[in-house]
């Protein structure tokens, strides 16, 4: 009996420490997942930061396709798509401390910077999400009174 308790104790307590180190490998990845799209929305700003089109078609293609991938993480997955965003907010603040005259950006470029300097703040949580609302319903019925002549 004693030999019993003993073995179920030991497979118990392996199984808590598997368990552990599990959830310790889960919070790894993320740190991970997000300290690499963080990185990667680093190396993307400073792209478009230096980026020169040939001609405006080209440049309209690169910044669609931009915003195009931005959005397809977002659908993917939304907290990669919130340190990407994160990462690219603090870039561009980072570029527009030393950013004067001296640089030369396009208007495609200003109008999607302006969206990290500003915008991206309110735009992610603007919207609340759907799970978090509460829809009450309260019907009162008032009582019919109808009045006959004859």
């Amino acid at each position: 009996m004693k030999t019993l308790k003993t073995s179920i104790f030991i497979i118990v307590l392996g199984l808590s420490i598997s368990t552990f180190a599990q959830e310790s490998q889960k919070d790894s990845t993320h740190v991970d997942k997000t300290s690499y799209y963080q990185k990667r929305a680093h190396e993307d700003a400073k792209f478009e930061q230096h980026f020169v089109a040939e001609n405006e078609s080209e440049e309209k293609e690169f910044w669609s396709e931009q915003k195009a991938y931005e959005r397809d993480l977002k659908k993917r997955d939304k907290k990669a798509y919130k340190a990407y965003m994160q990462g690219k907010k603090d870039a561009y603040a980072e570029h527009y401390e030393h950013c004067n005259n001296h640089c030369h950006h396009s208007d495609h470029y200003y109008h999607h910077a302006t969206f990290y300097y500003y915008r991206y703040d309110g735009y992610y949580n603007r919207y609340p999400s759907r799970g978090s609302s509460i829809n009450t319903n309260i019907r009162l019925n008032a009582p019919n009174v109808r009045v006959g002549l004859f």
